[in-house]
């Protein structure tokens, strides 16, 4: 990706969970750090999610969950995402996720993991660290 390219990040909120102030606060955080931000909108589906993912040509996939779901969603988010030929994607996961829980998403590929009060500029510096690394390997 060179420098001047735009990181093009969606957001996405999978399953039944009907909460997306903190996503739609991050999706703007992150618009605001310069970088062009597709929502999803809520009751997202893995299969809608890579869909959108594939048709919107991002680098990252931003997933917020609240409803404890993450274990069963983010495997299927995944395999959906390697279907599409963007088994590469960096995906994130924001929202309500126990400690407990960091190694097995990591495990699975998560790249970052963000939970409540974490600073959005964190975020953003996160990506684009990410992204500058991805960039020289």
């Amino acid at each position: 990706m060179a420098d001047a390219e735009m990181i093009r990040v969606l957001v996405a909120k999978p399953g039944l969970d009907g909460h997306d102030r903190g996503a739609k606060v991050v999706a703007r955080a992150l618009r605001d750090n310069g970088m062009e931000v597709i929502y999803t909108g809520l009751r997202q589906t893995p299969e809608m999610i890579a869909q959108s993912a594939l048709q919107e040509d991002v680098d990252v996939v931003g997933v917020s969950i609240l409803s404890g779901a993450h274990l069963e969603l983010f495997p299927l988010i995944l395999e959906k995402l390697r279907k599409k030929g963007l088994g590469d994607t960096m995906v994130l996961a924001g929202g309500i996720i126990p400690e407990e829980d960091h190694p097995a998403l990591r495990e699975m590929g998560i790249a970052g993991i963000f939970g409540p009060g974490t600073a959005t500029n964190d975020i953003a510096d996160f990506i684009r660290k990410a992204m500058a690394e991805k960039t020289i390997n």
